[in-house]
């Protein structure tokens, strides 16, 4: 009997319907006259899972005491002697109870597989072995039950169950998934929104790897070399220059561009290490690809366009992107083609991008305007006269007849042409002179003489002189408009980039300083206010004083390590008044930013004042009736209206002193100076205390506190004011006949403190209103006091260094949520602060 098949569920939560697909695919394989049999299935109490399950063919359970506790877990002997054709295994990942043969279910599988039994099991992502680390990460709940990864990749077959996120939270707050009394907590912890699209994306690439693994496992066994674009793979060549930055972020928009894209970065270091590349500016490209989402490899590898293809194919690249030479023109033509034309030959049905650079010109330097043609040129002229000469002479002299001497004449007018193209003019009349001494010497009779005895052969020379000096002269001129209209171009460019960075509203002043740096050729630029420093780019060089250029009448520009010409003194005097423009912009940026917290605080003062002389009005008013009426001479009054009054006076007095305590407070909270005393509490300790202080019982609140919960880090005195605060808000909204919940657990770190009501809730697009002071939002029967509730409740919580947020009670309501850092198991952490 050979081996059993494995077909494996995957889910990336609990909830998705792994559970109830497999009994689906059971039943369906039953109909077609397959011996299926349910070996464990967890219904969870789920009545839709229950119900598809029946009618199948169950395997007991066998029951192990464990401590006193009967367990129950799948009988392996028993569905080994039933021997069907298919197992149902549910929760592949589960530990079983001590007494059972082996220690984890998925050791079971394995056994009924040996057997020849085909297994179709579930699981869920967050127990692979080695996903584990990163499902914490995400949810903040380690888990201790996982499946090894060799156990999944050796399954024939793996299938996603896949449900969107939000209708995940749609079948959980339905009560589709765990109990009512679960939904609150499982929402607003492990089931947020965040957590199952993350759970989800992880999930899915997991499969995708495992898809591509076996995709390579089948083109291995036939035979296919050729890379197959099933996801865009981009390898990035890095020679440890400059240029390196450009093309990972070229290659990363690349790699971007389709779902699933991957980035690879690589470097082809020489056997020998003689190869130069620096090290730290290969750390920070490897940083940067870390960054982008890519990985960092190193081959080494003498001949770099044949490692560099042999990686790319290795990794079944579909594009590779390489930097353009460095190499000048002349010395690729000595050279032969690069290693960008080698990889492009080689690459196959690769895609090679090649990208310019940093090191081709990234940077906008001004062109100088010192002369059409460069020292480089005009010796490269120099040396073209000598050497063309000599090599002209011997062609034309193997060649030479009686009658080739208008051959002989226009050869050498061509080279002093071409010499005037490429050196101006003292490289052309050089080649003119020595041109005409040669043709006299060679090919005028009497041969081998410098003699001219004809005037025709005076008169050639001249004129090749003068040919010589106008071609040089349009050559020289040409180049001169060339490098003036380069220039205008380098202007614009770098006005265009200054003003952008002001109109952004980016760090101009650096941005401005940076490029007046690159621009002018340098070695420092600073912009100083008096004695301050405001921006400043390269270093000062010592010795002499900087040239200076005035920035309005807020700082100078000082400019050291150059000299500048005329021309670009106007181009100066336009970036001094764009850095005008970006110091205003800055004055009026922070002259804003003090005008924000003024405006706020002119606000609250406003709300402030309307509060005091309307609600702070009301039960002072009535304060003062009752004892002024106590107090009326002749006013006769039974004892029951003595209490009455006095009874009055007493909850007039205490709604002001509450209203007035609330006031003080926020003004603590905004001036900053809330004093807080932190240490360990427990929920429990701050709960049962706010219930007393608001007299509500069992009729009216409904505790569920989670228990071994480690305590919360907080000012006991302020936190109770906060649950008072919240509990006072969800009692009063409630509606008649439901209670209000309050509900602790852990998640992350933090203890979270729940209080659910069932009331009208607040509208998602409202709710940071709620948070503001002296909002009511709404009220209108002004016996809600001054709306100050919340906003204290918020800023006691945050002063504490926790989060008050509200949320969407499932079936409708709020539920206010308070998160507090979770202490330590020593205590720790709990170190006390006063900031009064």
């Amino acid at each position: 009997m050979g081996r059993g098949r494995l077909r494996v569920l995957l889910g990336a939560a609990p909830g998705v319907g792994k559970t109830y697909t497999m009994l689906e695919e059971g039943q369906r394989l039953r109909q077609e006259g397959l011996d299926v049999v349910v070996a464990l299935v967890e219904t969870h109490g789920r009545a839709a899972t229950a119900a598809m399950a029946q009618g199948l063919d169950t395997v007991a359970r066998r029951s192990l005491e464990h401590r006193g506790i009967v367990l129950t877990e799948m009988d392996l002997e028993a569905v080994l002697a039933r021997a069907p054709e298919l197992a149902l295994v549910d929760e592949l990942a589960h530990t079983n109870a001590p007494g059972a043969r082996h220690e984890k279910r998925w050791q079971d599988v394995r056994d009924l597989l040996a057997a020849g039994i085909d297994v179709l099991t579930t699981v869920n992502i967050q127990h692979i072995e080695s996903l584990n680390d990163v499902v914490e990460q995400i949810t903040g709940v380690p888990q201790r039950e996982t499946v090894p990864d060799a156990v999944l990749r050796s399954a024939d077959e793996i299938e996603v169950v896949d449900l969107a996120p939000q209708s995940l939270r749609d079948r959980l707050a339905e009560g589709r998934v765990y109990p009512a009394e679960r939904i609150d907590a499982a929402l607003s912890n492990y089931f947020r929104l965040g957590n199952l699209t993350a759970l989800r994306e992880l999930a899915l690439l997991w499969l995708a790897d495992e898809v591509e693994s076996a995709l390579k496992d089948y083109r291995a066994e036939h035979g296919i070399d050729g890379a197959w674009e099933t996801r865009e793979r981009v390898v990035v060549a890095l020679t440890g220059g400059p240029e390196g930055e450009t093309l990972l972020r070229r290659g990363a928009r690349i790699a971007a561009r389709t779902a699933g894209g991957e980035l690879l970065a690589v470097h082809i270091a020489g056997q020998d290490g003689l190869r130069p590349a620096r090290p730290e500016t290969l750390a920070r490209q490897r940083s940067l690809v870390e960054k982008l989402g890519g990985t960092y490899h190193q081959v080494v590898g003498d001949d770099i366009p044949a490692a560099l293809v042999a990686f790319a194919k290795g990794t079944d690249a579909t594009q590779l992107v390489i930097g353009v030479s460095r190499r000048s023109r002349l010395r690729a033509a000595v050279t032969g083609p690069g290693i960008g034309a080698t990889v492009i030959r080689e690459s196959g049905d690769i895609d090679v991008h090649i990208v310019t650079h940093a090191a081709a010109g990234s940077h906008q330097t001004l062109p100088r305007l010192s002369g059409g043609l460069t020292l480089r040129r005009q010796v490269l002229g120099a040396v073209l006269a000598l050497c063309g000469g000599p090599l002209l002479t011997w062609l034309l002299v193997s060649l030479r007849s009686p009658e080739s001497i208008t051959s002989e004449v226009l050869g050498y007018q061509l080279l002093v042409v071409i010499v005037a193209l490429v050196g101006g003019i003292w490289p052309a009349v050089f080649a003119a002179v020595l041109s005409g001494i040669t043709l006299d010497f060679f090919f005028v009779e009497p041969f081998h003489t410098v003699t001219v005895d004809e005037s025709a052969h005076v008169l050639a020379l001249v004129l090749y002189t003068v040919i010589a000096m106008l071609v040089s002269y349009v050559v020289d001129q040409s180049a001169r408009h060339i490098r003036a209209a380069r220039r205008a171009r380098a202007e614009a460019e770098l006005m265009a980039t200054v003003s952008g960075s002001v109109l952004r509203g980016q760090d101009a002043l650096g941005a401005l300083i940076d490029r007046t740096r690159d621009a002018f050729h340098l070695a420092g630029v600073r912009l100083v206010a008096g004695e301050r420093v405001l921006a400043q780019s390269g270093e000062p060089l010592a010795g002499g004083p900087p040239s200076t250029v005035p920035v309005g009448t807020r700082a100078t520009l000082e400019l050291h390590g150059g000299s500048l010409q005329a021309s670009e003194r106007g181009l100066l005097a336009v970036i001094a008044a764009q850095l005008d423009a970006a110091l205003e912009h800055a004055d009026l940026t922070e002259t804003a930013r003090e005008i924000g917290p003024l405006a706020e605080a002119d606000r609250v003062r406003s709300a402030l004042l309307s509060a005091v002389s309307h609600d702070l009005r009301r039960p002072l008013a009535a304060a003062t009736a009752a004892v002024g009426g106590l107090r009326s001479p002749g006013a006769a009054y039974t004892e029951q209206d003595r209490d009455e009054l006095l009874a009055t006076a007493g909850e007039s007095l205490a709604t002001l002193g509450s209203l007035v305590t609330n006031l003080l407070d926020v003004g603590r909270i905004q001036a900053g100076a809330l004093g807080v005393s932190l240490g360990p509490v427990d929920a429990e300790d701050v709960i049962l205390p706010a219930l007393d202080e608001l007299d509500l019982g069992p009729g009216d609140v409904e505790l569920d506190l989670g228990s071994r919960l480690a305590p919360l880090i907080a000012d006991r005195g302020l936190l109770q004011r906060v649950v008072v605060n919240l509990l006072a808000n969800a009692h009063r909204f409630a509606p008649t006949g439901t209670r209000v919940r309050i509900a602790t657990s852990a998640f992350a770190g933090t203890i979270q403190i729940r209080i659910i009501d069932h009331g009208p809730g607040i509208p998602a697009e409202r709710r940071p209103e709620i948070f503001v002071p002296f909002q009511r939002l709404g009220d209108t029967d002004n016996l809600s006091g001054l709306g100050l509730g919340l906003a204290l409740s918020k800023g006691f919580t945050e002063g504490m260094g926790g989060i008050l947020d509200a949320e969407d009670t499932p079936g409708g309501g709020l539920t206010m949520v308070i998160a507090l850092p979770s202490a330590g198991p020593d205590g720790t952490g709990t170190q006390g602060r006063d900031s009064a």
